[in-house]
């Protein structure tokens, strides 16, 4: 871990150093926006969304939908998109990171594809097929959060604590759907404000991701 978190800083000194260069503003949103359609297709693509990225951005540039393809998968990608863009306006705030964040993060995120559940915590069990990882009964569920929500609005400023946070969250795995998708944006959040840039899961790394996941959380058992 330590070599990983120092292979980060020494990244992070040359991202710096580069950032001194200029470079347009044009030209900066335009790599900004592209990297959000590619962060929108990687974290719906890890949860099964069968859009390519080609066909996500399409739909987020252009608006066209794709053939025989379900609704869910156009609407996952533009609440996804959408709620990048709400992300990378609160990280340019010094408005506090907590337990409403997150919940309002969740709520854009399935705001049309599962508006039912946006932002509330199920009441039901929640498992993950073929897993063995068994999470907090739904009744603990809201004063975990609440503690969660206390942690992060005074998480340290460093790469470490938006991985940790990422872990918790979908360890306490509050919402009956889309918490995979709203830890990833949490951690992209955090380092964001740190001035690191955002982290995309990419679909060919699932396994590994997941196994990681699913490791740890058996080890807090």
């Amino acid at each position: 871990m330590d070599q990983l978190l120092a292979a980060i800083a020494l990244k992070k000194e040359r991202l710096d150093a580069d950032a001194l260069c200029p470079v347009s503003r044009e030209a900066l949103l335009a790599l900004q926006k592209a990297y959000d359609v590619e962060l929108t297709y990687t974290s719906n693509a890890i949860e099964g969304n069968t859009l390519t990225l080609r066909e996500t951005a399409e739909l987020i540039e252009h608006g066209i939908t794709v053939g025989g393809k379900p609704l869910r998968d156009h609407l996952e990608a533009v609440d996804h998109y959408d709620a990048v863009l709400w992300m990378r306006e609160l990280a340019a705030l010094a408005t506090p990171v907590d337990e409403s964040t997150v919940r309002e993060m969740h709520r854009r995120i399935v705001f049309r594809s599962q508006p039912a559940i946006g932002g509330i915590y199920s009441k039901l069990l929640r498992r993950v097929a073929g897993s063995p990882v068994v999470f907090p009964n739904a009744a603990k569920v809201p004063e975990l959060m609440k503690s969660f929500g206390e942690r992060l609005a005074n998480a340290q400023v460093e790469p470490a604590a938006s991985f940790d946070s990422h872990f918790q969250l979908v360890a306490i795995h509050p919402f009956a759907d889309g918490n995979g998708r709203t830890a990833r944006l949490l951690m992209n959040l955090l380092l964001l404000r740190q001035r690191y840039p955002p982290v995309a899961v990419r679909p060919e790394d699932r396994k590994t991701y997941l196994d990681t996941l699913e490791h740890a959380s058996m080890r807090e058992t």
